[in-house]
């Protein structure tokens, strides 16, 4: 055990040094889950309130919003999952086999990407591993104190993201098919009234603002469309091939392997057979949303939880030479990845000759030049449309005295920053309006004579016009659209 927490300790210091030399600019969504930090609330337009919340306490005791201070929080949550996992593992497996549980959680392939990205996944993990370690000790020994915190766990990584109720989808399939595996009815209750409890104000939120969280969860599902149901076979393949990158090849082919066996044979025995109800429900589930509509490779997160606790125990006693193999391909990308983000804006791929990493290149360097831009013409406010320039302008712009809105919505707002951060009618002064694209502009500009106007680079902006033009402080009111 004490050599697994020097491993999973090892790698999570390797990752925050090299963290320290990326060169990979935050994402969009990295971005605005920074914003929601800087005004606290119960809940926000895509996602529940927890990782606004995080990242405003990270930031404010660093005293800093910087790149480095808002990545390091996935480095540091996916250590404490792992070790949670090997502390649960170390009730029912031998101490080699619950430390392999807990190193190879920390050097999957999607933890080794998800410690240098901050996203809710990371925030809801650590919260649902734990209450899938409780839920096995309620098990072996009831306790209403054990029953309230995996209730308030798993209600927190509800507040993390809304994927956290597939721990009750998992718990109930295996409560249903695993009769020995159940626990006992006072701790059920007792849990759903914890979660209940921690969740309710994320739940008022909502219904005061017109389930706005929700309303976003639904259009990501989008199982219908205006000309009804349509399958994407392509797109549920493309799901299921990106889990072999998610867990690592040999561990998501064991998975798959002993998980079906387990949930249909009685000999695995009631605790593996439960596990393997926790995690293959949730990835068929999803890759039925990938054939129905979308889904990206994380979207399945959470399964690789009881995965991790299923598959490590059985592969040490059954074919320890496959998980040495497993082990050592996940610790080449857990050695790989941290390398790969210090060199975002150098490697390169392919016969286009792209940036691997194009995603992330280039994004804060556009903000810098529109500000640049708009202080040269004399100009302190700036309203856009395109969520990506928003929220690097926020942040970019965090510390001037720059007013940033959004373009007005028509009709239901697509993005946070439409939402809370509108264009006010009744303002004095001229806009800088930065159109992003080939679309038309809201109104006539002041001057034909644009501001600046520029074509992006190989970068997140795909090579994408940008033009700057002064607008008058009416132009929305005008109600004219050129698009």
């Amino acid at each position: 055990m004490i050599w697994g927490c020097a491993v999973i300790a090892a790698i999570t210091a390797y990752r925050l040094v090299l963290l320290r030399f990326s060169t990979a600019d935050l994402f969009v969504d990295e971005l605005q889950y920074w914003q929601w930090g800087q005004a606290l609330d119960w809940g926000y337009f895509s996602k529940p309130p927890l990782i606004g919340w995080v990242l405003r306490a990270v930031t404010d005791l660093a005293g800093s919003s910087e790149p480095f201070w808002i990545r390091m929080v996935g480095s540091l949550f996916h250590a404490a999952t792992a070790l949670i996992l090997m502390l649960g593992a170390r009730r029912f497996t031998s101490a080699p086999a619950a430390a392999l549980v807990g190193v190879i959680y920390v050097s999957m392939p999607l933890i080794a990407v998800g410690s240098f990205l901050i996203s809710t996944d990371t925030i809801l993990l650590p919260f649902f591993a734990l209450a899938v370690v409780l839920y096995m000790r309620l098990v072996e020994k009831p306790s209403v104190a054990v029953a309230i915190c995996m209730g308030a766990a798993i209600g927190l990584g509800m507040m993390a993201k809304y994927a956290a109720i597939y721990f009750w989808m998992g718990a109930a399939l295996g409560a249903l098919f695993v009769p020995a595996y159940r626990i006992r009815r006072l701790d059920f209750y007792v849990a759903v009234a914890a979660f209940a409890a921690v969740i309710s104000p994320n739940v008022i939120w909502n219904l005061q603002n017109d389930l706005t969280t929700l309303a976003h969860t639904a259009d990501n599902v989008d199982w219908v469309n205006r000309s009804g149901i349509a399958l994407h076979p392509d797109k549920a393949a493309e799901f299921f091939g990106a889990q072999f990158a998610v867990m690592g090849p040999v561990f998501f082919a064991a998975l798959l392997w002993w998980a079906p066996k387990a949930m249909i044979s009685a000999n695995p025995g009631p605790r593996l057979r439960w596990l393997a109800w926790m995690c293959l429900p949730i990835i068929v589930l999803v890759a039925v949303q990938a054939l129905l509509s979308r889904a990206y490779a994380n979207w399945a997160a959470t399964a690789y939880v009881a995965a991790v606790l299923l598959v490590v125990p059985v592969l040490w006693v059954r074919a320890r030479r496959w998980l040495w193999i497993g082990l050592a391909f996940n610790l080449a990308i857990t050695a790989a990845v941290p390398v790969a983000v210090t060199q975002a804006t150098s490697w390169r791929l392919g016969a286009e000759d792209r940036l691997v990493l194009r995603r992330y290149v280039g994004r804060k360097a556009l903000a810098d030049r529109v500000l640049d831009s708009t202080a040269k013409a004399g100009q302190t406010v700036i309203v856009a449309e395109n969520r990506d320039l928003l929220a690097e302008l926020f942040h970019a712009a965090r510390d001037m005295d720059v007013a940033i809105w959004s373009e007005p919505p028509r009709g239901r707002p697509q993005h946070y920053y439409a939402q809370i951060y509108p264009y006010p009618w009744g303002l004095d002064d001229p806009f800088v309006f930065v159109r992003v694209g080939d679309r038309g502009l809201p109104c006539e500009p002041l001057s034909e004579q644009p501001i600046d106007q520029w074509v992006t680079g190989d970068d997140g902006f795909k090579s994408a016009p940008i033009t700057m033009v002064l607008m008058p402080p009416d132009c929305f009111e005008q109600g004219q659209s050129n698009r």
